[in-house]
């Protein structure tokens, strides 16, 4: 490691985890979603990141069908004592079904997909495993038992959840321990504020926020002309032709201030971040996505970043006034 990584502020995950990295890298894009990938440049990226303090590294099983993790898995291989692997369950994707995305809790597929992403992470146990969406159709006893159970065979060490209610929450972390939460949660994406991360603070669950940058829109509005017709963004909402010119404005407020301080829009977007989960008392570690190493360095140098109080109202009112935000 270089001298580099002891400006990263650390957190803890959950209650009795260890003590991480606060900001993590999302690795989805190195394998699929947002437009073309560069495999070299991404192993470079992920060396980078750990130089720089960043310990968990996030993927899933249907990132890439199964191809993040295993593209992951050399490098976690060469840095397993130095590294928390995130990966998740939930969707039915498979090679032979791609476009299956049926969402599957119950306890056989569980048991049958942490086996599978074992195999492709090449690891004896995954550190954070998170179920990655909630589907009503199986009860949540059944699959935070089956989940449980995983802890108690040693395949898991700590377990997670996505995008799920403060009621789901809080009964899930009654029948097992709850580590960290994975939603979505940016400046223009804020509802979770309401009773998720209330409920997240009060169990002493980490959150741990997808998307920090908007899915790429609060990194300025150069980027949003720049999707190409590989990129799974230009279909979602927030992008659309209808939308894309207001949000723009509401970016533009995001320049402005970034530009006075002569950093970047993304910075300052995480650096909000970080100052709301102070503000609600909440253990928190973004990931935001990057396949190169010029923005990680941008995302890292926003971890120790402090925002003056009139830039935070400034920002506050941004999410109430962002189009097509369903996605």
């Amino acid at each position: 490691m270089t001298s580099e990584n002891t400006s990263m502020p650390q957190a803890q995950l959950g209650q009795d985890g260890p003590m991480i990295g606060a900001q993590g890298l999302g690795c989805m894009g190195m394998s699929e979603f947002y437009g073309e990938t560069d495999t070299a440049e991404s192993r470079l990226t992920l060396e980078r990141a750990i130089e720089l303090g960043i310990s968990m590294f996030d993927t899933a099983d249907m990132y890439g069908v199964g191809a993040n993790e295993e593209f992951l898995a050399p490098f976690v291989s060469a840095n397993r004592e130095r590294i928390t692997i995130a990966t998740k369950f939930g969707y039915s994707r498979t090679p032979e079904s791609p476009d299956d995305w049926s969402i599957d809790n119950r306890p056989d597929f569980i048991r049958a997909a942490v086996d599978r992403s074992l195999q492709r992470l090449g690891v004896d146990v995954i550190d954070l495993y998170y179920m990655h969406r909630r589907t009503d159709s199986v009860a949540l006893e059944d699959s935070i038992g089956a989940m449980a159970d995983l802890v108690k065979a040693g395949k898991v060490k700590w377990l997670g959840l996505s995008a799920v209610s403060a009621a789901e929450l809080r009964a899930a972390h009654a029948i097992h321990p709850i580590a960290a939460l994975q939603s979505e949660w940016s400046i223009f994406t804020r509802d979770i504020e309401q009773d998720v991360v209330p409920a997240a603070a009060e169990l002493g669950v980490t959150v741990v926020p997808y998307s920090p940058l908007g899915r790429g829109m609060l990194t300025g509005r150069a980027f949003v002309t720049s999707l190409t017709n590989t990129d799974a963004r230009q279909y979602f909402p927030r992008f659309s032709d209808e939308n894309r010119a207001a949000n723009m404005l509401l970016v533009a407020k995001i320049e402005d201030i970034a530009s006075a301080r002569g950093v970047s829009a993304a910075q300052i977007a995480l650096a909000w971040l970080y100052a709301q989960s102070r503000k609600l008392k909440v253990k928190t570690v973004p990931i935001p996505g990057t396949r190169k190493r010029s923005r990680l360095l941008e995302n890292v140098a926003a971890a120790s970043m402090i925002l003056t109080v009139p830039e935070m109202e400034r920002l506050a009112p941004l999410a109430s006034a962002v189009q097509g935000i369903t996605v």
